[in-house]
């Protein structure tokens, strides 16, 4: 079922996000959010040379957070050893946690649909950076959300949702779970892209919106978003590529 039917987002001034807030893909569910005053990075993967599968994202290099979340222990998320530096590290718990970016809560899901028996747990993560609440649902393979963790997770401005299925959401129940949450923008994550040969593709995902954005680059700051819609909007950033780090650090 769609939101709406597909339409042309036009630039308004009535919706104005903090200038300071600019969001990084680095592939499947790793970004980096950075505010005025902290930085937060999400789920990095480290080397991915021996997995049983073919990945190309460019390696994580150069990133020195203020605060780093892993919201479980499988390779593709808690490659800690590529981030720099000594940030406030949160890893694989749920809970509320005091850190430099603020009070950062874990809420505890399930890696599957049968309650966490087949693949194990997962946190998904609130936090707020500029007084933008996001919220990350990491590798969530329930089909809906319950009660107590809608309540938990409150309504993000963006929400960072899986969508490729297999061990996690696909896009229906993703779809279905954004309906739960009903954020201001979505942005799908752990799905087939060129640079991966599992996981389902987006194809299913960008039919199910009726609004889509679809970005020139892997980041992309809040004030671009200038958009009014009346249903949360699919945010998809550009596939992260070696060139585009290249830019960014010279």
């Amino acid at each position: 079922m769609r939101w709406g039917s597909p339409a042309r987002l036009q630039a308004t001034s009535s919706i104005r996000w903090p200038e300071t807030v600019k969001i990084t893909w680095f592939g499947q569910s790793a970004f980096e959010i950075a505010g005025s005053e902290a930085t937060v990075f999400l789920d990095p993967f480290g080397s991915m040379a021996h997995a049983p599968v073919r990945w190309d994202y460019p390696p994580i290099e150069g990133v020195e957070p203020d605060v780093l979340l892993v919201s479980h222990e499988h390779p593709d998320h808690n490659g800690v050893g590529a981030i720099e530096g000594n940030p406030h590290l949160v890893r694989s718990l749920a809970g509320t946690f005091k850190t430099p970016a603020g009070p950062i809560v874990g809420v505890a899901g399930e890696h599957d649909d049968v309650a966490g028996t087949s693949r194990g747990h997962v946190v998904m993560f609130v936090l707020e950076l500029d007084g933008v609440r996001l919220a990350h649902l990491s590798d969530l393979g329930q089909p809906a959300l319950r009660p107590e963790q809608v309540e938990a997770i409150g309504k993000p401005v963006v929400l960072f949702v899986p969508v490729g299925g297999g061990p996690t959401l696909g896009a229906i129940e993703a779809e279905a779970v954004c309906r739960q949450l009903d954020p201001t923008w979505v942005v799908p994550m752990h799905y087939r892209s060129p640079l991966i040969d599992f996981l389902e593709p987006i194809d299913e995902t960008l039919s199910l919106f009726g609004e889509v954005e679809m970005l020139k680059s892997p980041a992309f700051e809040m004030s671009e978003l200038r958009r009014e819609a009346e249903e949360p909007v699919l945010v998809v950033p550009d596939i992260p590529r070696v060139s585009d780090r290249r830019a960014e650090s010279g």
